[in-house]
């Protein structure tokens, strides 16, 4: 028995010295990821890339890119983000039509997660996160402008756009891993939200999340164009305008090969992060007029 205890003792001694030889790896190594699209200068999809064929800068500086895929099967959280305003009333038949169709094709049940919000007034999840199309296309039936009663007890704003993709952004992408796209449904006119069209594009880029915009509208509204215009380029996704020749189906139909043809690059920082920081983002390709369609800056976080 003597033995026995003897022989555990030296096994315990030998390993707590091999523990102590092994290096200890305390460093909390933080990957960058970039979800980008490449195309054309006719706007056709590249999707033949290899890592070889792209550089990217943070802040000026060359970084080694040290993770590559191509993201056609990877899966994806969604967010429909539709306007339901009384000035988007002619329009939300077709919005909700099509936004049946995109989510028939697109989700992978058991595989991808969708949600849908919408927001006029007030900003309200109809569907929380789910990968099931059962409960998405019964909640889309329920996305509609505001009753007369509603209207006749509003108080406050009336299109709260910006506030709407600050929430989406917070209290669902921010927990998410993996591929993130919002899609916004609307004019891009807002009235009456707390948050800034500059807040809501950070909280987005947080969260690590591209927003795909859709611009459907009756009206024609300039700085409606440019808000979400500029959603879509700082956060590295697409934008998008419903005309008589771009229907809203075959918009869908571009933001679903645009998902399917991503790329998705990773390093790692040649700057340790000391303080939570907006750093910019350079992303570029080897070859000659194509376009990167990628986010220009991402949150270092301490």
């Amino acid at each position: 028995m003597q033995t026995t205890r003897r022989q555990l003792a030296l096994l315990l001694t030998s390993a707590v010295l091999r523990a102590q030889d092994d290096p200890v790896f305390k460093l909390d190594v933080k990957v960058v990821n970039i979800l980008a699209n490449v195309l054309s200068k006719n706007h056709e999809i590249i999707n033949t890339l290899a890592k070889d064929d792209f550089t990217v800068l943070e802040n000026g500086r060359p970084q080694t890119i040290s993770y590559f895929a191509r993201q056609s099967d990877l899966p994806i959280t969604i967010g429909l983000l539709v306007d339901t305003s009384m000035s988007q009333r002619r329009v939300l038949d077709a919005e909700r039509g099509a936004s049946f169709r995109f989510i028939d094709q697109v989700l992978r049940e058991n595989k991808d997660h969708f949600f849908i919000l919408q927001f006029d007034m007030n900003v309200q999840f109809r569907q929380p996160l789910t990968t099931s199309r059962r409960e998405l296309d019964a909640a889309l039936a329920f996305v509609e402008t505001p009753t007369r009663n509603q209207l006749r007890n509003q108080s406050g704003g009336g299109t709260l756009l910006f506030d709407a993709v600050v929430t989406a952004s917070k209290d669902v992408m921010k927990t998410q891993q993996g591929r993130k796209a919002l899609i916004v449904l609307s004019d891009g006119e807002d009235f009456g939200s707390d948050s800034s069209l500059s807040s809501a594009i950070e909280e987005a880029q947080r969260a690590d999340t591209l927003i795909y915009a859709i611009l459907f509208s009756d009206s024609n509204s300039a700085e409606g164009r440019r808000a979400m215009m500029r959603m879509a380029r700082e956060t590295g996704a697409g934008f998008f305008e419903v005309t008589k020749k771009l229907n809203i189906e075959q918009v869908f139909d571009l933001i679903q090969d645009e998902l399917r043809s991503q790329y998705s690059l990773g390093y790692v920082s040649d700057v340790p992060v000391r303080i939570s920081e907006f750093r910019k983002i350079q992303l570029t390709t080897k070859q000659k007029g194509l376009i990167v369609q990628a986010r220009d800056r991402y949150w270092a976080r301490r």
